[in-house]
């Protein structure tokens, strides 16, 4: 998470008049002692989450053609023991969510920072991560020194158990390795020197995610290490690299020596991975220029473009940035971390989570992460009324996104030719002549991490241009997901004009031929 954001960018392919930057290029098994249900988990195609081979923007998994969508918990599900994670996981399932993230044991955070109730603020009674404790007392937090020779079976216990328990809701788990540290989390990380027998870790927090120490740089890689074999059985694991490694910090980490660091970590899971049976995706967040040291999109080993934000954070490219630079790229683009809910959204905070996660995945993302302070350790299903909104307004998504053949789609909005209101945020994608779809909003702030929506009386006759056929078409309530309007209707081809129904922030479009 980075909660200070620092410069705005004039966006460009995003609001209606400007030029869109997007290329048309598209070209649970676990082995334990219920084996009936691990195989039940995996599905049919007994293979990890993958990269679809017809449309690299997307996955396949259990055979079939795959978005990833969510609200998560702040990453603590493990390394929290208080965190009752199957009543989280439960939760995820009831809405038809599938994808969540966790940090495990690099970094956790001073109990409250960034809001009360995180659950990555672990009790120190309750903290759990991969290494075991020494005879040495001394930790900063409680308890023994941690002994970096040893690792502990209680965490992995716990992490293949969250996995497998996933694995049974149909839920990708995404394992973020690392997050740069902070001055107030690298002083309670067992990598640092004082909170370990060997004394590793006696540097700056800006050093962790740099290889100017040798011994510090090995005790990462053996973590990556283990816990990539640990769970290299399930199918439902995304392997991701680093958060915000160059952005920490005054002054930060250099971006360059960042960018080596996290190079040299995808080259350790590579390799862990080359002598076991499963491969799984590698995800890697861009930061900084194109084609500089932070731009991994191009790099073999990592499969998904991973994004934060809106548009920008700091250095972070955000979700719709990463649509428009990098979707050429033809690999899955990743928005995996919104501004944190409810803390840091304004006005219609469940409106504002909204429009960025309809927006993203309307316009060809791949997977979506709502970051949600509402999952707590004495909720941890977070049954709020707003949440329930929330959850609802991204079930309601993944349903509009599978109801297309969404494959043999790309980022289109050419096919609507006028009746976008200037300064409203609009992307679609369509697969010509035959399916269409569009999303539209009211919003401001979008130069940044987060919208805010704009209420109003809202009402467009959107001009189009169709190819001859019958076609029909749905205006749909991204909040409610109900249809507002259907007609169907023979077209010579040419224009056409379809009126949308009143609406106050944003609605969909959905164009089928008959």
């Amino acid at each position: 998470m980075m909660p200070n954001i620092s410069g705005n960018m004039v966006r460009g392919g995003r609001r209606w008049n400007a030029t869109l930057l997007l290329g048309t290029c598209w070209c649970l098994l676990w082995v334990c002692a219920h084996p009936a249900r691990a195989a039940a988990a995996a599905g049919e195609s007994g293979t990890p989450i993958a990269v679809h081979p017809k449309n690299p923007h997307y996955y396949i998994f259990q055979g079939k053609p795959t978005v990833l969508i969510t609200s998560a918990e702040h990453y603590g599900a493990v390394v929290n023991k208080a965190f009752d994670y199957v009543a989280y996981l439960d939760a995820l399932h009831a809405y038809g969510l599938n994808y969540t993230r966790i940090y495990p044991g690099f970094l956790f955070e001073p109990i409250g920072k960034f809001g009360p109730g995180n659950s990555l603020g672990v009790k120190p009674a309750n903290l759990v991560v991969p290494w075991g404790r020494s005879q040495v007392a001394g930790y900063a937090l409680c308890g023994n020194k941690f002994d970096l020779d040893r690792w502990d079976p209680e965490y992995f216990e716990r992490l293949k158990d969250f996995v497998a328990k996933a694995a049974e809701r149909g839920v990708v788990v995404e394992i973020c390795f690392f997050n740069a540290q902070y001055s107030d989390t690298w002083p309670i990380s067992p990598l640092y020197y004082e909170n370990n027998v060997q004394g590793v870790g006696k540097c700056d927090y800006q050093d962790a995610q740099t290889l100017r120490h040798p011994e510090l740089v090995q005790r990462e890689a053996d973590y990556v290490r283990k816990i990539t074999q640990e769970v290299n059985a399930y199918d439902n694991v995304i392997l991701e690299i680093c958060d915000e490694a160059p952005d920490i910090g005054n002054p930060p980490t250099p971006m360059a020596e960042a960018g080596q660091w996290v190079s040299h970590l995808v080259e350790v899971a590579k390799r862990t991975e080359s002598s076991l049976p499963k491969k799984h995706l590698i995800a890697q967040q861009m930061e900084g220029p194109t084609g500089g040291p932070f731009d991994f999109a191009a790099h073999p080993d990592v499969s998904i473009i991973v994004t934060q934000y809106v548009w920008e954070a700091g250095f972070q490219w955000g979700g719709m940035k990463g649509l428009d630079y990098a979707y050429g790229r033809n690999k899955p683009i990743e928005f995996n971390e919104t501004a944190y809910y409810p803390f840091w959204y304004k006005g219609d905070k469940v409106g504002d989570s909204r429009v960025e996660a309809w927006e993203f995945m309307v316009g060809g993302g791949a997977s979506f992460n709502h970051l949600n302070a509402q999952y707590t350790v004495e909720n941890p299903a977070g049954k709020t009324p707003d949440n329930a909104q929330v959850l609802s307004a991204l079930k309601y998504l993944k349903e509009f996104i599978q109801s297309f053949d969404f494959l043999k789609m790309h980022p289109d909005i050419s096919y609507v030719l006028n009746g976008i209101p200037p300064g409203t945020y609009c992307r679609g994608m369509s697969e010509e002549g035959k399916q269409y779809a569009l999303y539209h909003h009211h919003s401001t702030g979008g130069s940044g991490s987060d919208y805010t929506v704009t209420h109003g009386n809202y009402k467009e006759d959107l001009l189009l241009s169709l190819p001859a056929g019958s076609y029909k078409a749905d205006w749909v309530d991204p909040a409610t997901g109900s249809v507002l309007h259907s007609e169907t209707f023979q077209h010579p081809g040419g224009k056409r004009t379809l009126t949308s129904p009143g609406h106050t922030v944003d609605i969909a479009l959905r164009i089928q031929r008959t």
